[in-house]
């Protein structure tokens, strides 16, 4: 099977052991590598596992993966603002 994307010689240390993951590296590794449409496809995927949650938990599997993105959107509103 061949590859449909290359990499670049040397990935940063985070990528790296963002790749080595098993699940999740592949797909953010197809996602930052791959075709424009493997994004699309990811954001598909999360939202039908938050909804999924949501119909086997119910309302804690609506509140709970948003209140687990509140310190990433600190981080975020941080790398922001500090330019």
């Amino acid at each position: 099977m061949a590859l449909a994307y290359t990499l670049p010689a040397r990935l940063p240390l985070w990528q790296r052991m963002l790749f080595a993951l098993p699940f999740v590296g592949r797909i953010s590794k197809e996602v930052a590598y791959g075709e424009a449409e493997n994004f699309k496809y990811a954001l598909v995927i999360l939202v039908s596992l938050w909804g999924s949650s949501i119909l086997l938990f119910g309302i804690p599997g609506l509140y709970l993966p948003a209140l687990a993105m509140v310190p990433v959107m600190f981080l975020l509103l941080i790398a922001i603002s500090r330019g």
